[in-house]
């Protein structure tokens, strides 16, 4: 694995593989930092890339869309236009050296933007299995990654309702509108060894979608 970041030109000519992290910087509770999904996404590229023999990392984008959060301090959303506008232009940039261009997506809000051009190409990390936002899974995975960002004493529960019932009201006013505090889920009994086995799990789900 290679962080293209630290390539020069000749070296990263001929490239096979591209991996481009996409993330978010949004609200996550009162417990986890704004970086969160783009922490795993780049997490998740780098297990990816180790896996894949010829793989290159690229810096993240950490700006996506994430209008839903945006009621709370500390959201910066571009919003899905933009964010297609990017991903189009760089994958377009990226394949005029580089064999095949992959984004790493680890934020539900960017998927619109995803997969509004065909140009663009990926592969989700899927960390919804339990709860959808700060909750038992982001909380655990950030545990493993980055413990010192997380303030557990702060964690707290929020909307534990599944999505489809929750959807209307947060279509229409946000996450603010079905969770006071940010989060759905618990993230109650978060273990950094839970974190470890999920991020190995989306790592395996990803190099099976690209093998």
């Amino acid at each position: 694995m290679t962080r293209l970041a630290d390539a020069t030109s000749p070296e990263a000519a001929g490239a096979g593989l591209v991996l481009v992290p996409l993330g978010s910087i949004e609200q996550h509770g009162p417990h986890l930092p704004l970086d969160t999904d783009t922490a795993i996404a780049e997490a998740v590229a780098r297990g990816v890339a180790e896996q894949l023999p010829g793989a290159w990392v690229a810096p993240a984008i950490a700006y996506g869309s994430s209008g839903e959060h945006q009621s709370f301090a500390g959201t910066a959303s571009v919003g899905t236009a933009a964010l297609t506008h990017q991903l189009v232009e760089l994958v377009r940039s990226l394949r005029t050296w580089a064999e095949r261009v992959v984004v790493v997506n680890a934020h539900g809000g960017n998927v619109a933007a995803l997969e509004a051009s065909d140009e663009i190409g990926w592969v989700p990390c899927a960390t919804e299995a339990v709860d959808l936002h700060a909750g038992y899974t982001e909380t655990s995975l950030m545990l493993h990654l980055r413990p010192g960002s997380v303030r557990l004493e702060l964690a707290e529960a929020g909307n534990t309702q599944p999505l489809n019932e929750i959807l209307p009201v947060m279509m229409t006013g946000g996450v603010a509108a079905v969770s006071p505090n940010g989060v759905l889920g618990d993230p109650a009994s978060a273990t950094a060894a839970e974190g470890e086995r999920v991020l190995k799990a989306m790592v395996a789900e990803v190099v099976e979608r690209l093998s």
